[in-house]
């Protein structure tokens, strides 16, 4: 039997997963299709998160936070290890990732490092960029690491 994939849950994918339906038709999209990408998630592959995910799903309205902290409950978090730091300075050195954006190269930087297949997000300013993410996959690479595919669970 073929070993399940590994999937970094990036914090924007809670908050979609969680978030109560929008009125723009396209936050919309992106909570629907999260939806349904999630009603078969756990079976298909082996989710994980980390302590930054869960800082950042405790922001905001205590309600949809509560909400957020529900679902991660279930996930298995990684620790962010000393190379993901030194791997996320990186990211930044290099514009791979903006300076403004230190959380977004830890999320990467942790999927790279911990050996993550997959990096699911909904974040395409920064990490699901198709002008960063060349940068982004040569950075990982320079460093030694193996940088997880980056998608949106749509494209999952």
């Amino acid at each position: 039997m073929d070993e399940k994939k590994k999937v970094y849950v990036e914090t924007s994918v809670i908050s979609n997963l969680t978030a109560r339906p929008s009125h723009d038709i396209f936050d919309l999209a992106r909570q629907m299709a999260t939806r349904q990408w999630w009603e078969s998630a756990a079976v298909t592959y082996r989710l994980y998160t980390s302590p930054l995910v869960g800082r950042e799903a405790q922001r905001g309205d205590p309600d949809a936070a509560s909400r957020r902290m529900a679902i991660l409950r279930d996930i298995e978090n990684l620790p962010i290890p000393a190379e993901a730091e030194t791997l996320a300075g990186k990211l930044l050195d290099a514009a791979a990732v903006p300076h403004t954006s230190y959380e977004d190269a830890v999320h990467i930087a942790t999927a790279a490092v911990s050996g993550m297949d997959y990096l699911v997000t909904w974040n395409c300013r920064h990490i699901a960029n198709a002008v960063t993410m060349p940068k982004i996959y040569e950075t990982c690479q320079l460093a030694g690491c193996k940088c997880p595919v980056i998608c949106t669970p749509e494209q999952l």
